[in-house]
């Protein structure tokens, strides 16, 4: 008995040895400071409760002994009435004497740094402001916080020049001061940051020259001056960087040669150097050294002459881009294709010459045109490389014979004539007037017959497509079929062993309370919803389906598209009842927060007149789930799928908002013959498909990216019923959004967001790059649509959409043919006109509310009187190809 009673209090005092221990807030003071923060930032209460201990509830405050040490409120939403009067007050900060960390990031604090942070916070040593809009200049009073070691600035409205008493922070190892718009020279104190490792004073306003001292900053690993106007020639001193892994000057206004010291830099990873005005040849000695390499950008310079050899061989290379400079020779005749590595290389735009060589192999996306390459095309070149503007053999849009034969008598050398015989037939002799007649006459009579040849060919073959087309265009699986069910009909046969479980009409008008009334969820035009839960808790949507009514096709299309393909996007299908003859029944899992329809703006209560509406996050994150499954129908399937229903009821949420693709009783495989299409419109021939609600065909893949388009804008603008109307319908909505839509102008776009939407400046962008794939995909024409992989990307890649890239990687994926951002803004010149002068009748109101079937709509007032200040940003005419004239006539509306 004694030693059960020792192990008992063993184990007691283990309990109390390992009881977690929870921090309270001894401070009274930073009790009443951390409300008083709490107040003027208006944060919610469901944060940062008001009767709960700090210390242990609320989020994202750190306590040491009883002390504030961080706060973190990134990200975090204000009250109602915080977000209508935003300020940068945190004066409640100077009683917190001990705070080691303040992260604001993304919460929008316009204002301006007060100077006494710096002679107060004497203790912080992180200080995280990003994306927070503030104003006016960096304080003076910062050189006093020398505990700091990080300062993250960027992406603010900041101006001024950088205060040299940032050089005593020499603790200091990361300062990001990038994408303001500070201007001024980088000061000469910055060489006594010696701990420093991260450098970013990208995309400002910053001119003189790199101080020759830099070098002395031993740690910095990564150095970021991209997007300024500094000038002079590159310092020898970056020699002295040796750890430096990651370099990019790009988009200043350096001159003269690439120094040679640069080779000490021997962990570097990434050079990016382009669109500068540096000239001259490379030093052959700098690249063997940087063994490290993985990306060298040296675009859009003046460099001339011959390339070294060594620079397309360096063992690491992922991305060379040395396009739009005088480079010239031929390629290096070493192969590396058996030693492939992948990544990208660039270089048009060049005057390089000769044959391919097999060292274009290692790359997978290469860009060789605006160049005199001559002779074949060799299978280690990858298909979908750029050859324009050269001078080679059957390959289109190259050089003309003059432009190439010029090109190589002036270097001594022939030109093998696009590998055609030189020898020049003898002219023809004359005939008389009487026989040239005649030889016309005979050639006009010999053309119209062969044309009306070639049309009754077409006919026939248009007929004997259209016979052919009635039947289903997917692939064949075989099964049993259940008994009770009708008979697929032909060219379709269904696996129904992979349709999940039989149910029987007693189970499942159990589940739904006998299809009452109560649990209609609403009438479909395939088919009635209804919620149901089945035996075993699980809750399911079941569509009643009568054939009285409904084509028994509309069914079987459905199964056999679950029976063939599966994804997370699609709706989970649970079973199905076919016993009755004129009733089916498929059974769904229930989606708890419904469709898009329903849930984009809705009312807190049946009689509130409050309205809830999605917030931007999960705009972005329903509209990214949809295109992830529309590019899997369209680019994963064999035959690809038109879902030809695309619609904000179609898209349904699950109960984190993910999104599940519903209303698949429409999907059919693409038509396949594309030819037999162009000519069937050229020849105005009926088809044999169901048409759209405009009157042109909807089983093509660019049918969906119409219509998602329309997602998108509903989406944006909050005008809930866009994508469900008829575009007969949206001519004037059309007329009074596509205005505010421009590439140029980011301002534009908040005069058509919708009201309900609170959107920070640093969400902005993303709504405005949304806007601008929207419109994208709803050019008149089908074929300069997007696909849906192009707008997948753009969508996960939003700020790229719209903002100037400065990476040389970015810009190489511009320039391909076969890039997601070259294909999405391609067909931007042909597209709706961009206009950037908003008609006057439009300028005083938004687009908001919802969208009446009628097509009309009454707009709200903005209560602004003024556009905006044109975005500063310099925008690529590569990635963004500007109409050919904004102020010229607007395309005619032909949508299909």
């Amino acid at each position: 008995m004694r030693n059960v009673l020792c192990i008992m209090f063993l184990l007691l005092l283990l309990l109390l040895c390992f009881e977690p221990t929870f921090q309270q807030l001894s401070s009274r003071a930073e009790r009443v400071a951390l409300l008083n923060l709490r107040s003027s930032l208006g944060l919610r209460s469901k944060d940062w409760p008001i009767k709960a201990d700090p210390c242990s509830v609320w989020r994202g405050i750190e306590c040491q002994n009883g002390r504030v040490v961080g706060i973190n409120v990134s990200g975090f939403r204000r009250t109602r009435l915080g977000s209508l009067h935003p300020q940068f007050v945190v004066d409640a900060l100077a009683n917190l004497t001990l705070l080691q960390s303040f992260n604001a990031s993304n919460f929008l604090l316009p204002g301006v740094i007060p100077d006494w942070v710096g002679s107060t916070l004497k203790s912080l040593q992180v200080l995280d402001l990003r994306s927070c809009s503030i104003l006016g200049s960096i304080p003076l009073s910062f050189g006093n916080l020398t505990n700091l070691t990080a300062l993250y600035l960027s992406n603010n409205k900041l101006n001024g020049t950088i205060p040299t008493s940032i050089g005593q922070l020499v603790q200091l190892s990361v300062l990001d001061l990038s994408h303001n718009e500070l201007t001024g020279s980088i000061p000469l104190s910055f060489s006594s940051l010696a701990n420093l490792s991260f450098l970013d004073l990208s995309s400002n306003g910053l001119d003189g020259s790199i101080p020759p001292l830099i070098g002395s900053i031993r740690q910095l690993q990564s150095l970021n001056l991209s997007s300024n106007n500094i000038t002079s020639s590159l310092p020898a001193s970056l020699g002295d960087l040796s750890r430096l892994v990651d370099l990019d000057l790009s988009f200043n206004k350096f001159s003269g040669l690439l120094p040679t010291d640069l080779r000490s830099m021997s962990s570097l990873q990434r050079m990016v150097i382009g669109n500068n005005l540096l000239g001259g040849s490379l030093p052959e000695d700098l690249f063997p050294s940087l063994r490290q390499l993985q990306e060298l950008t040296l675009n859009d310079n003046g460099f001339t002459g011959a390339v070294p050899d060594v620079l397309f061989l360096i063992p690491g290379l992922r991305l060379l881009d040395i396009s739009g400079n005088n480079f010239t020779g031929m390629l290096p005749n070493s192969s590396l294709a058996s030693n492939s590595t992948g990544g990208a290389l660039n270089i048009s735009r060049n005057m390089f010459y000769g044959s391919l060589m097999p060292v274009i192999g290692r790359f997978s996306a290469v860009d060789l045109s605006g160049n005199y390459f001559e002779g074949r095309i060799p299978n280690f070149v990858p298909r979908d490389a750029s050859l324009e503007s050269n001078c080679l053999q059957n390959v289109s849009s190259q050089r003309t014979l003059a432009d190439c034969s010029s090109f190589y008598a002036e270097k001594g050398l022939s030109f093998d004539n696009f590998g055609k015989p030189n020898s020049v037939q003898p002219p023809l002799a004359e005939k008389s007037s009487k026989n040239n007649k005649r030889v016309i006459l005979g050639s006009v009579i010999g053309g119209v017959g062969f044309i009306v040849l070639v049309l009754l060919v077409v006919l026939l073959f248009l007929y004997i497509g259209g016979k052919r087309a009635s039947g289903n265009q997917r692939g064949v699986s075989v099964g049993p079929i259940p008994t009770g069910s009708s008979e697929p009909p032909s060219g379709l046969s269904i696996n129904f062993a992979s349709l999940g479980e039989s149910f029987t009409d007693k189970q499942l008008l159990q589940a739904s309370g006998g299809l009452s009334d109560e649990n209609l969820i609403k009438l479909g035009h395939s088919g009635d919803l209804f919620r149901g839960v089945l035996d075993n808790g699980a809750n399911v949507v079941i569509k009643k389906i009568d054939l009285r009514t409904v084509k028994k096709e509309t069914y079987l299309v459905e199964l056999d598209l679950f029976s063939k393909v599966s994804h997370t996007r699609l709706v989970p299908f649970l079973g199905h009842c076919l016993d009755n003859e004129h009733e089916k029944y498929l059974v769904y899992k229930h989606m708890p927060n419904g469709d898009l329809a329903s849930s984009l703006v809705r009312k807190t209560n049946v009689d509130d007149e409050n309205i809830q509406s999605l917030d931007w996050i999960t705009r972005l994150k329903i509209a990214l789930g949809a295109a992830e499954g529309l590019a899997y129908m369209h680019h994963e399937c064999s035959p690809p799928l038109v879902h030809r229903d695309v619609q904000a009821s179609s898209i349904l949420l699950d109960d984190k908002f993910e999104v599940r693709l519903g209303s698949l009783s429409e999907v059919c495989a693409q038509d396949g013959d594309s030819h037999q299409n162009r000519i069937s419109r050229l020849l105005r021939l009926p088809q044999s498909s169901e048409q759209g609600s405009s009157g042109s065909q909807t089983s093509i893949c660019s049918y969906d990216v119409y219509c998602f388009g329309k997602v998108l804008l509903e989406l944006v603008t909050g005008k809930v019923g866009i994508s469900a109307t008829p575009d007969t319908q949206l001519r004037e909505f059309y007329d009074q959004t596509f205005p505010y839509i421009s590439i140029h102008d980011k301002e534009l776009v908040s005069k058509i967001i919708d009201p309900n939407l609170i959107v920070d400046e640093d969400f902005l962008e993303e709504v405005w790059a949304m806007a601008v794939v929207a419109k994208s995909c709803l050019n008149p024409k089908p074929s300069r649509r997007p696909q849906m992989r192009y707008i997948l990307k753009a969508l996960e890649n939003p700020l790229k959409v719209v903002r100037e890239e400065s990476s040389g990687s970015a810009r190489l994926r511009a320039t391909s043919s076969r890039s997601w951002n070259a294909a999405l803004f391609g067909s931007w010149r042909q597209s709706l006109s961009d206009l950037t002068i908003v008609p006057a009748a439009a300028m005083s109101r938004t687009v908001g509310g919802s969208f009446k079937q009628s097509g009309t709509s009454g707009s709200q007032g903005s209560g602004q009187n003024n556009s905006g200040e044109a975005s500063r940003r310099r925008h690529s005419k590569e990635i963004f190809p500007e109409p050919p004239d904004e102020q010229g006539e607007r395309a005619e509306y032909h949508y299909q």
